[in-house]
């Protein structure tokens, strides 16, 4: 990315567990003046999340200006909007899981429709980071379809209203929709 050319998002970056994708998405944002703005999505409820969320910290240094949204996304990135700085969502399908919860404040589908059209307004560098869940074996329970089901769509809407979108494998990105 040219540091003298705007970018061109919103950037949908896809891509398995552990495929690279936030590193990559990561390194889009080191081209663009910081502070970056990181949207962490994740709630830390077990050990095993604590111990990723602090490598994740780790990793990304100082130069990030971390927000923690667990549900109301939409929102925040309207909200970001008078700042005009990068901002890096990791994750959307963490996101998704969070509204399944009973507790949630929206559905999930309220959010997803929300998101999108939020993506249709933000004027400032936005790059999303979404696990592709659906390449492997069909869950055994309904929640766990639904949460496929549910990420398969969200991941298509916002390529649809993403202008990049980018899918890493082995750390690998493979452009599929540039301008």
């Amino acid at each position: 990315m040219n540091p003298h050319t705007p970018p061109q998002t919103p950037h949908l970056i896809l891509g398995g567990a552990r495929s690279g994708k936030s590193e990559y998405a990561e390194s889009l944002l080191k081209a663009l003046d910081p502070p970056c703005i990181y949207i962490a999505t994740a709630q830390a409820l077990d050990g095993e999340m604590d111990e990723r969320i602090r490598l994740h910290r780790l990793r990304r240094g100082n130069r990030w200006k971390t927000r923690e949204c667990p549900h109301q996304l939409p929102q925040l990135l309207d909200q970001l909007e008078k700042d005009q700085k990068p901002v890096l969502v990791d994750c959307v399908t963490l996101w998704l899981s969070n509204l399944l919860a009973p507790q949630s404040p929206l559905s999930p589908e309220a959010g997803l429709d929300a998101l999108q059209e939020t993506l249709s307004r933000v004027t400032y560098p936005l790059f999303l980071v979404s696990n592709e869940v659906g390449g492997g074996v069909v869950p055994d329970n309904a929640l766990a379809r639904r949460f496929r089901d549910l990420a398969g769509k969200a991941n298509q809407r916002l390529a649809l209203a993403s202008r990049c979108v980018t899918l890493v494998v082995a750390g690998l990105p493979l452009p599929l929709k540039h301008p």
